[in-house]
């Protein structure tokens, strides 16, 4: 097998890679049947010298191998007839500006491996860049945080160059006392915040003890679904048929609103479930909260200071509560919004090692040998003659521009 590392062609451009130098080289070591050829890139975080350096080729045209692994989507001119290609297509859920992307994969006979629904036998996904949305979210919160309320300074993530240099600049992190946090979602990203949240000088507390308990220092508290929604009927929280039935549910952020400076969301968030946060809760008198962290970054829904999505070079923008419209995040009643969409990528090389390693671990025994979980095949879209898998037969009409 030929496996090609693709140059990244999307714009604005993103500097990961699938794969670094020394993964690429670890696996031609340790699968003798396998090549690994790099296509020359100007952009990529690891340069084409680095690969060069272990002995890796680089080339101009991938057209000798069998499966191309990217990144993000793969610009249409850049897609080769007859090959597998594995990277980010965001089209399963019908996204309308990818429609044409999926429609000429399926014309040119190549077979999709989407990295976002690559799935263990319980449908848990094995392969991400959330841990560090995570990580990067989670800092650019503090670093938020720290300019609205002129208390430090902390140098963007997207300029220092490595975590190693992000977690040195954690320390320059002094909350007030009084300052207090709250974190949801326990995924993946969730988790990557959690490892910045252990490096600041803060108590983590129970979402009772949050709300009615008196503390000598800066605290957070980390919630499940139970503790920020609940039943319209009033009865027990059933979180099985939250997940099932979330329209059954209701809002119930609305506690923690007058006792909160900033909330993190890492959560994942369904269209059928309750909103979090709406305008209202927000400009009430007794909201407390000045910055919003959006992680999962779901636009003018779940919650209402999410305007729109951020960019890394103006990460922070101003919510004005009492007439829902985008402000100077400096302005005295205004709420501060970090919203970046895609976060991973001001860590590039952290991010695109930890993807690597999840790859090499989880995606390529399969690949490249025996699949009996099927998660190459459940992975497919397509296949290599032109066809929407059994799977993904729903994207039908989607595809053909119907709905």
């Amino acid at each position: 097998m030929k496996i090609g590392i693709i140059k990244e062609g999307k714009v604005p451009p993103d500097y990961r890679v699938a794969l670094t130098p020394k993964q690429c080289k670890h696996i031609v070591d340790t699968y003798p049947q396998v090549g690994v050829f790099i296509q020359r890139s100007p952009i990529r975080t690891y340069k084409d010298d680095q690969y060069e350096a272990l002995g890796l080729p680089l080339v101009d045209n991938l057209s000798h191998c069998d499966v191309i692994i990217g990144v993000k989507e793969v610009n249409l001119e850049d897609l080769i007839p007859g090959k597998t290609f594995m990277f980010f297509s965001h089209t399963f859920k019908k996204q309308p500006y990818n429609r044409v992307l999926l429609e000429d994969i399926l014309n040119k006979n190549i077979r999709l491996i989407d990295y976002e629904v690559i799935k263990d036998e319980h449908n848990i996904r094995l392969i991400g860049f959330g841990r560090y949305a995570g990580i990067v979210g989670c800092y650019n919160g503090f670093r938020t945080y720290g300019l609205k309320h002129n208390l430090y300074s902390l140098k963007p993530a997207n300029e220092c160059d490595d975590r190693k240099e992000v977690e040195s600049e954690l320390q320059k992190v002094k909350l007030p006392d009084n300052f207090k946090m709250v974190l949801t979602g326990f995924g993946r990203v969730g988790h990557g915040a959690r490892e910045i949240m252990n490096l600041i000088p803060i108590q983590e507390v129970k979402p009772a003890d949050y709300l009615t308990g008196n503390f000598n220092g800066p605290v957070f508290t980390h919630l499940e679904v139970e503790h920020y929604f609940v039943k319209r009927d009033e009865t027990e929280f059933i979180r099985s048929e939250f997940y099932k039935q979330p329209e059954l549910y209701d809002r119930g952020f609305q506690k923690y609103v007058p006792e909160t400076d900033m909330y993190i969301p890492c959560h994942y968030w369904s269209s059928r479930s309750p909103k979090i946060l709406t305008q209202d809760d927000l400009a009430k008198d007794n909201n407390r909260i000045s910055v919003v962290a959006d992680i999962s970054c779901d636009i003018a829904d779940p919650i209402a200071s999410t305007l729109r999505p951020s960019k890394v070079a103006t990460p922070i923008y101003g919510y004005d509560p009492s007439t829902g419209s985008e402000v100077d995040y400096m302005n005295e009643n205004a709420i501060a919004v970090m919203a970046v969409d895609n976060l991973p990528c001001e860590l590039p090389k952290d991010a695109s090692e930890d993807f690597g390693n999840e790859l090499i671990k989880h995606v390529l025994p399969a690949l490249i040998g025996r699949d009996p979980k099927r998660i190459i095949e459940r992975a497919s879209q397509t296949d290599l003659n032109g066809n929407l898998m059994p799977d993904f037969a729903y994207l039908e009409d989607y595809v053909k521009g119907l709905e």
